[in-house]
């Protein structure tokens, strides 16, 4: 891949249950402790994520999103941003517009930090739940659609971890779009 990318690796989050319960307005939950190394395998997703190796969620194994698209949102609803595990991403990325990543193979290379090499299938967009106006705010669902996160297929196996990243992909990606809805028709 020609174009290297530098990306911070913020939050890694496997999710072993599912966490929000009750009704709107009267929510349970739970949020889950991050964690500083995710074990990826490839065409199965998450280790320990409830997920993993489920063929019903087979185009959606990784789900990753910009952290920036949680300020910007906390930002125009003004409110204090909630912890980004909140969002229920495996993996939040700084610097990356990553839904410019959509129907592109790309690689995530966490050695710098200590981490793998992991190359990923970009599916199709995380649509946002409404647990985020219970979470973020009230109308922070609908600001969210759009720039939700990106569902993945892992193609090749390794760990990722926190810190400094290198993302690699074909074409060249602008930082300052990290957060904001894509800007190429999505197919």
């Amino acid at each position: 891949m020609s174009f290297h990318h530098p990306v911070n690796v913020e939050y890694l989050l496997a999710s072993r249950v599912h966490r929000y319960q009750g009704r709107p307005g009267q929510p349970e939950v739970v949020i889950d402790e991050g964690s500083d190394r995710l074990e990826i395998v490839a065409y199965k997703g998450v280790r320990d994520d409830r997920y993993f190796g489920k063929a019903a969620h087979a185009d959606a194994l990784v789900t990753l999103m910009a952290v920036e698209a949680l300020e910007m949102v906390a930002a125009e609803l003004d409110v204090q941003m909630c912890s980004p595990l909140a969002a229920r991403r495996n993996v939040m990325l700084r610097g990356a517009p990553i839904l410019e990543l959509i129907g592109r193979q790309f690689a995530l290379d966490c050695r710098p930090s200590g981490g793998d090499l992991v190359t990923l299938d970009g599916r199709r967009k995380a649509a946002p739940c409404g647990w985020m106006d219970e979470i973020l705010g009230p109308g922070a669902q609908p600001l969210l659609r759009g720039r939700g996160g990106l569902r993945c297929v892992p193609t090749r196996s390794g760990a990722l971890t926190l810190g400094l990243a290198i993302l690699h992909s074909e074409f060249e990606l602008d930082r300052t779009m990290a957060g904001l809805k894509a800007t190429r028709k999505l197919g």
